[in-house]
């Protein structure tokens, strides 16, 4: 990922605390972490070589604190430093991905609903030949046919499935509900990774000059629909996360700054102990159900999301019986990621847009890779500088997510196209200005405006009950 995603995937230094009551000993991470860089050499053989990761380290109780004051003081033992990455922004990687995909050719469809399945009888056998598509903006269905169809809705994977099949299949799937918590700013530099008193680790993390926590794992049970973060489902993890971190200053309720929750899908035959899982995936053909013509993916994780995607469509020559190709995906970049040394880029784009913040081009250049240019330019000519938050995301970018990134809700600009949202409640100021211009640019009345601004009232609420 950071190798085909430069910009978004970054190195990271992590501590990972060790104390003398615990379910992990501190003889037990030492040597995990002698594993981890035997498992992980190749993390110095990245594209970039200013992204080069040293191997771990140990360090000291007294360094510990010295590094990250708020770590938990008694029984701290001797812990361990060492390097991964961390996506700056999963939700514009993910967009990078539908990005390089229309570049490869593909048709995307944003705001598209499954309402049913398009069946043939082929040789008195059913055959999936298409979906019909409801354009959730405009009210209009349509027919899509393809070959193959390729159900891969996460932890609607089974709902999904129950259109095809003509019965309830949501017994086969399971989904964990995990959240994260932004709070002020409780660390310096480092991602504290410490272990829960159930034995579950947790982290830490320093973002965007506040801290970021994360993450539960919790079997959710209902409709995926009708998921969202609860206030018990907060105070609980805070409680966790105080168990374990700080020392006279604790986490209260009052320090979230915002909360968001999403659904993991696993696979049913998975440990009862959803924290256990391994993200397993399986890739289900189904014609043992009578039906050809579509192929489920259950389970997977981000991390491993690319890989998972080359073996669906390695199954798909299969079955469609046509010559095989190689994968490309793992040795070219992501659209608009081409950069072939971060350190050396920023420096660049700091001097070409002087007129900018360095910290706020520095910040851009992580969230649009090569795109910086255009977002930048298009902030210059229209005089669209107008800073919305203290990273210096501005006007343009609004116009720039609904003119060129298929945004047509509020709520998406704020929230999967910029970070003007993600740290929480930006202001009514803030909130009015983006949805004007939003207004403007896709001609929304007054009516429509207002709805578009409740809904990201509610959204970015942090929960009270």
């Amino acid at each position: 990922m950071t190798n085909i995603a430069p910009n978004f995937v970054l190195p990271a230094p992590y501590i990972l605390t060790a104390y003398k009551v615990g379910k992990t000993p501190g003889w037990m991470l030492k040597v995990a972490m002698i594993l981890y860089d035997l498992l992980s050499f190749d993390k110095k053989w990245l594209w970039d070589k200013s992204k080069k990761m040293p191997r771990h380290k140990s360090i000291s109780k007294a360094k510990v604190l010295e590094l990250e004051p708020n770590v938990k003081m008694a029984g701290l033992q001797r812990s361990q430093i060492y390097y991964d990455c961390i996506s700056f922004s999963p939700e514009r990687l993910t967009l990078a991905f539908v990005k390089s995909a229309v570049k490869a050719g593909a048709k995307v469809l944003n705001y598209a609903e499954v309402n049913d399945f398009i069946f043939e009888n082929i040789q008195q056998k059913m055959q999936i030949t298409g979906l019909k598509i409801l354009d959730k903006i405009r009210g209009e269905e349509f027919e899509v046919h393809s070959k193959q169809v390729i159900n891969c809705t996460g932890p609607w994977a089974d709902i999904i499935l129950s259109k095809a099949l003509g019965k309830d299949s949501t017994s086969r799937l399971r989904r964990s509900e995990g959240i994260h918590v932004i709070t002020k700013k409780i660390v310096n530099d480092y991602i504290v990774t410490t272990t829960t008193m159930s034995g579950r680790h947790c982290f830490v993390v320093p973002w965007r000059n506040c801290t970021l926590l994360g993450t539960t794992d919790k079997e959710f049970i209902g409709n995926p629909d009708e998921y969202h973060v609860t206030k018990k489902a907060v105070t609980d993890f805070l409680e966790e996360i105080n168990a374990v971190f700080g020392n006279e200053q604790k986490l209260d309720y009052s320090d979230v700054k915002y909360v968001y929750g999403g659904l993991r899908p696993l696979v049913e035959d998975q440990t009862e102990d959803v924290y256990e899982s391994s993200r397993k995936y399986e890739i289900v053909n189904h014609e043992k159900d009578g039906i050809s013509g579509l192929i489920t993916v259950e389970g997977g994780k981000y991390t491993t999301s690319r890989s998972l995607a080359e073996h669906v469509v390695d199954r798909l020559f299969t079955i469609l019986k046509t010559p095989k190709k190689t994968s490309v995906s793992a040795k070219q970049f992501l659209r608009n990621c081409a950069i072939e040394n971060f350190e050396d880029f920023v420096a660049t784009k700091k001097k070409q847009f002087a007129g900018f913040a360095p910290a706020q081009v520095e910040f851009l250049c992580k969230m649009y890779g090569t795109e910086i240019d255009s977002v930048l330019k298009l902030a210059e000519k229209y005089q669209l500088t107008e800073k919305l938050d203290n990273d210096g995301e501005m006007e343009a970018q609004v116009d720039y997510a609904i003119q060129q990134e298929m945004a047509e809700k509020l709520s998406d600009i704020l929230l999967r196209r910029t970070g003007i949202g993600t740290l929480g409640h930006p202001g009514n100021e803030v909130l009015e200005k983006v949805a004007g211009l939003a207004a403007s640019l896709l001609n929304w009345d007054e009516k429509r405006k207002k709805e578009e601004l409740a809904a990201v009232e509610q959204i970015l609420t942090i929960p009270e009950k």
